[in-house]
């Protein structure tokens, strides 16, 4: 039998998160405010995703594009403390790494990003032998990814080619438009993993129901992440629910990638749905009991605690 040297390639967005906490809306005019706590920490929902699988142990190699710069080289680094393989992470000379400032206020935030490389990242600086070497493809933050979209079809059968299944998580977009050949896109996707908000920008519906009804047709898998309310997942004529455990939340970013991590690691163990889908709810409920997308993200051992 084949073995493959990755569980999982990622590509997608790398920046770092500045997560200011407290009581964190701005007031214009000059005035300085004092707020509970500031974090650098990794953030991208594509690196959280990554940080997410490799601490479930699975074999995590990364795909993204940063600049000549100290954001960069800390994305990079923190790559590297949790054993993602990097040699796919290119250097953008004239660009600077992106940033996101996340003003977090319990379950609720708001999100303030410079895009910098984000949307930088082409086919042409793929190296296609790693995704060849993968037994799974992730693309996440796909209304930000301007420069591969065009290309993501063809990434994608070469995916298949390979033998190597294939997950996106859409991510919202901030142009509000939510196609941009996303609905051509769907049908060489394996794994959907949109939010609610998501799912009705996606499909044109406000009627959350009709919106998964719509898109369900249009992949094989497809888990919704429900907040607070916790997930569904259909997939052929099914439709399976999954509460939330309860946590004491603390900070709700990344809780979506580590979800998808959660999601992923049991599609290819072979899980039967319902199993995949409380396993990935476990491991997004227990992301939120710290600050940042990574720090409470679980092993395998304490989210299996939970089943």
């Amino acid at each position: 039998m084949e073995t493959r040297k990755f569980d999982i390639v990622v590509i997608g967005e790398l920046n770092p998160d500045l997560i200011l906490s407290g009581n964190v809306v701005p007031e214009f005019g000059q005035v300085e405010k004092m707020i509970d706590n500031a974090l650098l920490t990794i953030g991208s929902s594509s690196a959280i995703f990554a940080c997410g699988a490799a601490k479930l142990g699975m074999r995590v190699a990364f795909i993204g594009k940063v600049g000549n710069d100290i954001f960069g080289r800390f994305m990079c680094q923190s790559m590297l403390d949790y054993d993602i393989d990097i040699g796919g992470i290119v250097e953008d000379k004239e660009t600077p790494t992106g940033i996101s400032i996340i003003l977090s206020a319990g379950a609720d935030r708001a999100i303030l990003t410079y895009m910098g490389t984000i949307p930088h990242l082409e086919y042409s600086d793929i190296n296609p032998e790693i995704i060849a070497r993968a037994r799974h493809l992730h693309v996440g933050s796909y209304f930000m990814q301007a420069a591969l979209r065009p290309d993501l079809s063809q990434l994608f059968n070469r995916a298949h080619e390979h033998g190597v299944s294939v997950s996106l998580d859409p991510n919202y977009d901030p142009s509000k438009k939510w196609h941009d050949g996303l609905d051509q896109l769907l049908e060489k996707v394996d794994l959907f993993l949109p939010n609610s908000r998501e799912c009705c920008g996606i499909a044109g519906m406000s009627n959350l129901e009709q919106a998964v009804d719509y898109l369900r047709s249009r992949v094989k898998y497809l888990g919704v992440k429900l907040g607070d309310k916790g997930a569904l997942l259909c997939i052929d004529q099914e439709k399976y629910y999954m509460d939330p455990i309860s946590v004491n939340v603390i900070d709700t970013v990344g809780a979506g990638d580590s979800f998808d991590a959660g999601f992923v690691y049991g599609y290819l163990a072979g899980w039967e749905p319902k199993n995949i889908l409380k396993f990935a709810t476990i491991c997004g409920s227990l992301s939120t009991q710290k600050a940042g997308g990574t720090d409470a993200q679980p092993t395998f051992e304490e989210a299996s605690h939970y089943i």
